[in-house]
């Protein structure tokens, strides 16, 4: 064995059977390589943004899809360097197009012409039109129900209370409502503030795609508690003193406003204040307090009653009875008079008296009225 392998042909053949091995083993692992360089691959590459090419200060341009999917299809390195490095473009150019509707062919630039491209769309329909801005009043907007019962909106102002839109001059002429709309918890009774986004809508409430300026507004939200204007109506009560004559009472203010509950505001006519005649003695102003059913408030807790009044002095008056006229089977009275010390006419039949005596009685009755009034 050890002189075969001292023999040189033996190291010879040995060496020429590795090499041939090597030689195949080198072989079979280069030729898949060269089947995977020469081979083909298909890919789709999604999402590609188009590029639009206008006078986009005096136009606007619709109907252009802002994405589109670019299939690319070709030797694999390629496609692999197109996918991964995706510094191709996809554009549109409508520069010499005119107003008005038009369909347009997409194109692409600095993809290999080795490889096979294939766009979705490939073509597109655009509508070229004039830019209109145009200034709109923001309507601010909130959801009653989320108001706590017994309260109201008052009201709600936006800031700026103005927004500009741009667009197509069709949509433009569409818009129908501008709004802001506010959002929150139910339960709301007080006044807040909020920051909306403001929306451009159609008469069938559809967002309109245009450009708005600004974007938000700030809205403020005034909540109060639930009011009606109700008239003042007297109601007097007790008795004027004697000697007072109450000619006119007039109030101030004539109407009061009520706040509460809608279903107890709403049940109420008009706002009595109950005026106590017997308190009034003298013309001035005075005040009366207002009374409310439970659960109810009002601007005035009092209301003011100017009072006009007459005072009528009470005289006191002494008058002298006549004598009784005595009847035939009458007895004459026999006690003096105290005040005049005088017997009563024995005559049972007294005639009439004249007119010199009614005279001279009627002249002793106003001596006595004056000496009366006097003390």
């Amino acid at each position: 064995m050890d002189k075969m392998m001292d023999s040189p042909w033996v190291l010879r053949i040995i060496a020429l059977i590795l090499a041939c091995l090597l030689f195949f083993s080198v072989r079979t692992e280069l030729s898949p390589l060269s089947k995977t360089i020469t081979s083909e691959q298909t890919t789709v590459i999604r999402d590609v943004p188009v590029d639009v090419f206008y006078d986009d200060k005096n136009l606007i341009v619709t109907g252009i899809p802002k994405t589109v999917d670019v299939t690319i299809k070709g030797p694999m390195p390629l496609v692999i360097q197109a996918q991964t490095s995706r510094d191709f473009s996809i554009f549109v150019d409508l520069s010499k197009l005119l107003i008005g509707e038009h369909n347009v062919a997409l194109k692409y630039e600095n993809i290999s012409d080795k490889l096979q491209v294939t766009l979705d769309p490939a073509t597109v329909k655009v509508n070229i039109e004039e830019k209109v801005t145009q200034e709109f009043r923001v309507d601010p907007e909130m959801n009653n129900r989320l108001i706590e019962q017994g309260y109201i909106l008052e009201g709600m102002t936006a800031d700026p209370a103005t927004v500009y839109v741009t667009g197509p001059k069709s949509i433009i002429e569409n818009i129908s409502y501008v709004k802001a709309t506010v959002t929150g918890e139910k339960g709301m009774k007080e006044p807040f503030s909020q920051v909306a986004t403001v929306k451009v809508l159609d008469r069938d409430l559809n967002k309109l795609d245009v450009k708005i300026e600004p974007e938000t507004v700030k809205v403020q939200v005034d909540i109060g508690a639930y009011s009606r204007e109700l008239p003042v109506v007297v109601k007097e009560v007790g008795k004027a003193a004697d000697g007072i004559i109450v000619n006119k009472l007039t109030f101030n203010p004539t109407t009061v406003k009520v706040y509460g509950r809608k279903s107890i505001i709403d049940a109420l006519t008009a706002i009595p204040i109950e005026v106590d005649l017997s308190k009034i003695t003298e013309s001035k102003t005075y005040e009366f307090d207002v009374k409310l059913p439970e659960g109810v408030t009002s601007s005035s807790a009092k209301i003011k009653v100017k009072a006009d009044i007459t005072k009528v002095e009470q005289e006191t008056t002494t008058t002298t009875a006549p004598a009784p006229t005595p009847t035939p089977d009458a007895k004459p009275d026999t006690k003096p008079d105290a005040k005049h010390d005088a017997k009563p006419d024995p005559d049972p039949d007294p005639s009439p008296p004249s007119e010199e005596s009614n005279d001279h009685s009627e002249d002793n009755t106003t001596t006595e009225k004056t000496e009366d009034i006097d003390s």
